[in-house]
């Protein structure tokens, strides 16, 4: 089995295939790592602004927070409730506690705590440790030295996994005049009022955000079982600690940023589902269009080779015709440049081929009419003397009526001899010739000689070779009939053959030959080839001269016995 095509169309194509697919794999690869970085970084930068968003409103909000407690810690009429020793104004303090809660729904409680144990709270009933001297409340002093907001329980209670019980405190020393200590201003804010702020955070099916105090707690997590597992607790710090950025190999991405007046960090982990649903989408686009583009190659590629070759193929087309021998061909110049080339340099080959077999001819015809000349100039001298002796003999016994006729028919007889030139005749001139010749002979030979001619009236007019039968006749003449005792009978006819060519026959009684015994030394061959060449032009002479007319195939048939005389046939095409 033969894996690479043998034709020039199909290298063609599978060759334009082949880098087609390369190119569009190198293409597709490019672009597809290119896009997929591009939206990498995108989504990247997305996610990043998306945490650092996050971090901004939570610390906005603790801000708020902040000023709220200050503005609680460092109002008049707390530091008088405090400073009094009845408590003048409690009820506007509460007022005021009330304008607090209603300026922020997520804020559970307002509780004023005097270093004495007094307690003012929108809550009535609390349940928190309390004691004539708070300063020695370990939770107490915490608080005032505390500016960072803490999660806890609500009220400073035993944490527990009532998540609905969480808070985030917040706490502001409240100070007399002279900066000595009166009491404590919490907030509990509700947790649900920081995990509002984190919870629609989109980090991806992977993703996750938390945050961490500079101690390492927990502050916020989505999942309540970071804030007692150990475990869980100590991968959380590892990843906070981590390198920041995109992982590819765990395709998740880590960003940290620290919450402002606070000792916070908030740490989102994305998984970047987008990214990965981009790059798949991405990568089945490249997949299907490259496909896509196969397939339309795959139907372009064989049209264009075709196209390419179809001027190649026309060369070659037109050379084939040249080795058959028809050299009328032309190739159109047109295609490649280097096909255009060949193309012209074809047909500039077959014009001077043409020119060349046009020399050639025109050499060869004169070649033909120099070899006829000299052929025809072949004419036995000794006829005409033996001719002229006859008439001079004729003469000297008065028999004016025989010279007449015999020198009227020497007359007629070069007349269609030379035939004004020209190298053919006709059917009708031809009999008409060699039968002026045997008029000749008839009053040389007397009743010895019997002649008896005919041919067809049909091939009056058929142009064929002058001078082709009286050698044949000559022949039978000298080489048959006069060699034999008594009168012989001399035949020629020309009648048209089945297959539309002309046959002549020139038939003898005389006395014949065998062919095969004069065929049997070379020498006696040689005597073969030139015996028929005694009698004037000779049968070899109109031989030659037939071939050179018609081709090999052509010629003369020769048929002989001995005793029986001879047959000599001509079949013109």
């Amino acid at each position: 089995m033969k894996l690479i095509p043998r034709s020039l169309q199909s290298r063609i194509s599978w060759i334009y295939m082949l880098i087609s697919v390369f190119t569009i794999g190198i293409i597709g690869a490019t672009l597809y790592v290119g896009i997929s970085r591009a939206v990498m970084n995108e989504s990247v930068q997305s996610a990043n602004m998306a945490i650092s968003k996050s971090g901004t409103l939570v610390e906005m909000y603790i801000d708020r927070l902040k000023v709220l407690s200050t503005m609680l810690a460092h109002n008049p009429q707390t530091i008088q409730t405090l400073s009094s020793p009845s408590q003048e104004g409690e009820q506007e303090e509460l007022q005021f506690i009330q304008l607090a809660l209603q300026s922020d729904p997520n804020i559970k409680s307002v509780i004023v705590i005097g270093k004495d144990g007094y307690v003012l709270s929108n809550e009535k009933k609390l349940n928190m440790r309390r004691s004539s001297n708070m300063m020695n409340e370990p939770w107490y002093v915490a608080a005032i030295h505390s500016t960072n907001p803490v999660l806890t329980s609500a009220r400073m209670q035993k944490f527990s996994m009532d998540k609905n019980n969480w808070v985030i405190s917040m706490s502001q020393e409240i100070k007399d005049a002279n900066g000595h200590n009166l009491g404590v201003v919490l907030l509990d804010i509700e947790y649900e009022g920081i995990e509002d702020y984190l919870n629609d955070l989109e980090l991806g099916s992977g993703g996750f955000a938390f945050i961490i105090n500079s101690e390492g707690g927990i502050v916020y997590h989505q999942d309540p079982s970071y804030f007692t597992d150990p475990a869980k607790q100590e991968q959380l710090r590892t990843i906070s600690m981590s390198k920041q950025g995109f992982d590819a190999s765990a395709n998740l991405l880590t960003y940290r940023t620290k919450l402002r007046n606070s000792d916070w960090t908030l740490v989102g982990v994305s998984s970047l589902d987008g990214l990965r649903q981009v790059r798949k989408q991405l990568l089945l686009s490249f997949v299907l269009v490259g496909i896509g583009l196969l397939l339309l190659i795959m139907l372009v590629s064989p049209f264009l080779a075709k196209s390419i070759t179809r001027p190649i193929r026309r060369l070659e087309q037109a050379m084939q015709k040249v080795k058959s021998g028809t050299l009328e061909v032309s190739v159109s110049e047109t295609g490649a440049t280097e096909v255009q080339g060949l193309a012209q340099h074809f047909n500039t080959m077959v014009t001077e081929m043409r020119r060349l077999m046009q020399d050639i001819e025109t050499k060869e015809k004169t070649l033909h009419r120099y070899e006829l000349s000299v052929l025809h100039s072949q004419i036995n001298p000794h006829f005409l003397y033996n001719t002229l002796d006859t008439i001079v003999w004729m003469a000297e016994f008065n028999e004016s009526e025989r010279v007449i006729s015999t020198t009227k028919a020497l007359a007629k007889f070069f007349q269609l001899s030379l035939s004004g030139g020209s190298e053919m005749t006709t059917v009708e001139n031809e009999m008409n010739h060699v039968a002026q010749y045997l008029i000749i002979q008839k009053e040389r030979y007397g009743e010895k000689l019997q002649v008896r001619l005919y041919f067809d009236p049909a091939l009056a007019s058929k142009v064929i070779p002058k001078i082709i039968l009286q050698p044949l006749a000559e022949n039978a003449i000298y080489h048959g009939i006069r060699e034999k005792e008594g009168p012989g009978l001399l035949e020629i006819t020309a009648l048209p053959a089945d297959d539309g060519s002309v046959r002549f026959i020139v038939k003898d009684d005389g006395v014949g030959f065998d062919p095969d015994t004069r065929a049997n030394t070379e020498r006696e061959e040689e005597t073969l080839r030139t015996l028929p060449k005694l009698g004037g032009v000779g049968i070899n002479n109109v031989d030659e001269r037939l071939k050179l007319y018609y081709g090999q195939p052509y010629g003369i048939t020769l048929h002989s016995r001995p005793g029986e005389g001879t047959t000599v046939t001509i079949i013109i095409p």
